[in-house]
């Protein structure tokens, strides 16, 4: 099961396993888009792990996000999870250049009750960011999409993040590379 093996070189198999049991498992929605993601096959891998996930909800909540930015949403799970951690109002961009793939998750959206604070945009990560107004800012940002694209990414972010906002950027050590 890839979504039970540590994605990060990092942790080892005894310290993955003791994350997970004492973190926040996925609930029958997370699981169910989890489940749906894995029939990709090998293009799973490119899902956050179920712990990242409630890492990232919990993100949401402690900074009181309002407004999220996701550049890379692949099957929604990232943005299932942060919506969650959103106020009733709060919003979440979700840009990706899969609509084939943002589709997988739109019904485990509505199930867990958030669709309503996803907006998908489908297009080139960059070409996206760029197409948007410096206001409202950003409250956080995740970044998880084309990786030699990141540092364009992040100079983009930093006209659309407000000023002490929170920018997340994914596989930043990616094989134990910096």
């Amino acid at each position: 099961d890839p979504a039970a093996a540590p994605k990060s070189f990092l942790l080892t198999p005894e310290l993955h396993a003791y994350v997970v049991a004492h973190g926040s498992p996925p609930d029958a929605v997370q699981q169910g888009l989890i489940d749906a993601t894995a029939a990709l096959g090998g293009l799973a891998i490119m899902q956050i792990a179920p712990e990242q996930g409630a890492f990232m909800e919990l993100l949401v909540r402690i900074t009181g996000a309002k407004r999220i930015l996701e550049v890379g949403t692949f099957t929604g799970y990232s943005a299932l999870c942060m919506a969650r951690g959103l106020p009733v109002d709060g919003q979440l961009i979700a840009c990706d250049v899969s609509e084939e793939w943002t589709e997988i998750g739109r019904p485990f959206w509505e199930a867990a009750g958030v669709a309503d604070r996803i907006e998908v945009r489908i297009g080139a990560g960059l070409d996206t960011l760029q197409a948007m107004p410096d206001d409202p800012p950003v409250d956080l940002a995740f970044v998880d999409a084309v990786k030699p694209s990141y540092l364009a990414y992040v100079d983009e972010l930093a006209r659309l993040v407000r000023t002490d906002g929170l920018v997340c950027v994914d596989n930043t050590l990616w094989d134990g590379h910096v």
